[in-house]
C-alpha cells in the first residue's frame, strides 16, 4: 500500500539560497509516516496507547532536485521492510504539480515498548502485525 500527503513548504523552511533546507525533509518524512499509519487504520496514538513505540534506528535521504518555498510537494510512503522487531518505510518526494522527483529516502524503525525494550510485534500485538502485514506488498 502506498500513502501520500501534500505539504506546502513554508518560508521558514528555506535556506539562504531560497530552497528548502535539507533537514526539513526528515520532518516531512515524519508527517508522511503519521499519515501512512492513519491510512492503514492505526495511528501513532493508537500504537502508543498499546505500549508500542517506533524509534528511528536508521534514516537516509538522497536529494535530486531542490524543493522551493510555497511549491507544494507530495510525499509518497510505503513499506520496504517488515520483520517481527523492525520495519522500514521508503519515501519519495515529488513536486506535486509537475510530478518531478525531488528526493527519496527511508526510515528504519524498531518496535519497542515504553521501557525501550525490543518487542516482536507479531507476538505483542497480532492486530497491529496483521494491519501492517496487509499493507506490505513484499515477502512476509
Amino acid at each position: 500500500m502506498k500513502s501520500s500527503v501534500i505539504i506546502n513548504p513554508r518560508y521558514e523552511e528555506t535556506d539562504q539560497m531560497g530552497i528548502i533546507y535539507h533537514g526539513n525533509y526528515f520532518t516531512w518524512f515524519e508527517v508522511a509516516r503519521s499519515k501512512f499509519f492513519k491510512d492503514i487504520g492505526y495511528s501513532y496514538r493508537d500504537l502508543e496507547s498499546e505500549n508500542v513505540i517506533l524509534p528511528v534506528i536508521d534514516v537516509g535521504c538522497t536529494y535530486i532536485k531542490p524543493a522551493h518555498y510555497d511549491v507544494d510537494v507530495r510525499v509518497e510512503t510505503e513499506i520496504y521492510l517488515f520483520k517481527g522487531v523492525k520495519f522500514g518505510l521508503k519515501y519519495s518526494v515529488f513536486e506535486n504539480d509537475t510530478n518531478l522527483l525531488l528526493a527519496h529516502g527511508y526510515t528504519l524503525h524498531g518496535f519497542v515498548d515504553k521501557e525501550m525494550k525490543p518487542i516482536n510485534i507479531k507476538k505483542k500485538n497480532k492486530k497491529v502485525f496483521d494491519i501492517i502485514s496487509n499493507s506490505f506488498e513484499g515477502v512476509k
